[in-house]
C-alpha cells in the first residue's frame, strides 16, 4: 500500500518482527510503520505476547519497554467491558477454534470498522465482523 496509513490494529507478530530485525518479516514489519498516521491500536494480550517472545533478547525487549513507556500504542480495550461480545465470537468460531487473541482483533476491527488490522496470522481471513463483513487485513502474504 502506497501512502500513508491512518492507524492500525496491531497483533503481535508485525509488532515483534518491526522490533527484532532478524526476524523473518522485520522489512516488511518497518515498512508498514514507516508508512503510519494514526493510533497503533491493540490491547495487553498482543504486548504481552510480544514481552514473551522478546524476553531473550534484551535490545529488542528495551526497545518494546520504551514504546510503553513513550505510549505509541492505544489500549483503550478493555476485555472486561468486551466480555460478552469476545464470548460470542469465540463460541460462534468454535470449529476453528478462535483464540483469545483473535477474538479480541475481531472486536477491535467491529469498534473501529475503518482501521485494518495488521498480522501475520493467516486465520484472521476467516473471521467476519458483526457475522459477515470482512476484516481488512495488512499481511505479507
Amino acid at each position: 500500500m502506497a501512502g500513508s496509513r491512518n492507524g492500525v490494529i496491531l497483533d503481535a507478530g508485525p509488532l515483534v518482527a518491526y522490533l527484532a530485525a532478524d526476524e523473518q518479516y522485520h522489512d516488511w514489519a518497518t515498512e508498514q510503520f514507516k508508512k503510519l498516521e494514526g493510533p497503533i491500536i491493540t490491547f495487553e494480550a498482543v504486548i504481552s505476547e510480544a514481552w514473551f517472545l522478546l524476553r531473550h533478547s534484551p535490545r529488542h525487549f528495551r526497545l518494546l519497554q520504551a514504546m510503553l513507556a513513550d505510549a505509541v500504542f492505544d489500549l483503550q480495550f478493555h476485555l472486561e467491558d468486551e466480555a460478552v461480545q469476545v464470548r460470542q465470537l469465540m463460541d460462534r468460531y468454535e470449529n476453528v477454534p478462535m483464540s483469545l487473541a483473535d477474538a479480541c482483533l475481531v472486536r477491535l476491527s467491529e469498534i473501529h470498522s475503518k482501521i485494518s488490522v495488521i498480522t501475520l496470522d493467516s486465520d484472521i481471513l476467516i473471521y467476519r465482523r458483526h457475522g459477515k463483513q470482512a476484516i481488512h487485513v495488512i499481511s505479507p502474504r
